[in-house]
């Protein structure tokens, strides 16, 4: 059984998180998995909108969410990843199929989310476990 993922990909931090997708891609491949469909958006933030219209495609039976929340000098970054990462589970939860988060943050650096781009290979991994298991 092949599965078809959904990418939703953060454009805010794009240096980091076009290697994240790239990563994802290439992870996908290695797994066997089919990425069916690509979505980008402006930031982390803006995710949740693009998710619910890929799970609600009939050829899509899982979606990972691509982003990097770097620290700023405001809470902010605790607010987007908090209301993004809880919206995206809802949304999960709706539509029946997994959303997992390679989202890595808040409360770090740019140098530490350069480190953490391996974040969108475990979130494809996830994303193909929890498809291929009858939930």
């Amino acid at each position: 059984m092949e599965i078809n993922l959904g990418l939703v990909v953060s454009e805010f931090n794009y240096d980091i998180t076009e290697s994240m997708r790239k990563l994802a891609k290439r992870h996908s491949d290695f797994l066997g998995a089919n990425v069916a469909d690509e979505v980008f958006v402006p930031g982390v933030f803006d995710m949740p909108l693009a998710i619910r219209k890929l799970l609600k495609k009939d050829n899509i039976d899982a979606v990972v969410a691509i982003g990097c929340i770097i620290e700023g000098q405001t809470e902010h970054d605790e607010v987007v990843a908090s209301q993004s990462s809880r919206k995206i589970t809802d949304l999960s939860l709706e539509h029946g199929k997994p959303v997992t988060l390679g989202i890595s943050g808040p409360g770090q650096t740019r140098l530490e989310a350069q480190e953490r781009v391996d974040y969108a290979k475990r979130a494809v991994e996830a994303a193909v476990k929890m498809a291929k298991k009858d939930l």
